[in-house]
């Protein structure tokens, strides 16, 4: 009677972690192939040692120092693959484990500097979305930082502004998935007389002009 009891008591998984079938392989692969760096190497070293010219030996040398670089670049990459794991996440159990008051503050950081490159409607949608996370408003802060300082970028987030006081209720109220703006207009959603209202709102066009 006690397994049960703990097994209905015990809390919602948040998170599962299982390790890759792929790890003995990549450790016999990355074993073989070390070996193999290894005789070259080694290959390249005699060769030098034994050079009668300047010409081989310098020839050598140059090989020698090539594939040691080769070879620390590859041996750098390895430690991704020696033990490969697969996590999966369960955000829907998070209010079931902890009350939504002892959430821990999240701060998010968008960077932009080139309004050509990074145009501003993109930024502004960015900020949008993580504004809409499913996620108790008052322990969500979003920076944005400009290096640019552009006009065009300020502009795109007073008019974003307008745009989230509207957007960020109704992504809470229709339970939206998919909470960047412009992903969300862009595919084929619902159609109501409220999104269509939401759909007016200068952000996705005002911006671009």
């Amino acid at each position: 009677m006690e397994a049960p009891a703990a097994a209905a008591t015990a809390k919602p998984l948040l998170h599962t972690l299982t390790f890759s079938r792929a790890t003995v392989a990549n450790r016999v692969f990355a074993a073989i192939y070390t070996c193999a760096v290894l005789a070259l190497l080694y290959h390249h070293a005699l060769t030098a040692l034994s050079s009668t010219t300047f010409l081989s030996f310098s020839l050598s040398l140059a090989f020698l120092f090539a594939d040691f670089v080769l070879g620390f670049m590859w041996s750098t990459t390895q430690s991704f693959l020696m033990r490969p794991a697969h996590r999966r996440v369960f955000p829907e159990n998070l209010r079931k484990v902890k009350r939504e008051e002892d959430f821990p503050a999240m701060d998010v950081f968008i960077c932009t500097a080139d309004p050509h490159k990074e145009p501003p409607v993109s930024v502004a949608n960015t900020a949008l979305s993580v504004m809409a996370y499913d996620y108790p408003a008052e322990k969500l802060s979003v920076y944005v930082s400009d290096d640019g300082g552009s006009d065009l970028t300020l502009f795109a987030f007073v008019e974003a502004a307008k745009f989230g006081s509207h957007w960020l209720p109704f992504c809470r109220r229709n339970k939206v998935v998919e909470r960047c703006p412009e992903a969300y207009f862009g595919s084929n959603y619902p159609q109501s007389n409220e999104s269509k209202q939401m759909k007016a709102p200068l952000l996705l066009h005002a911006c671009v002009r």
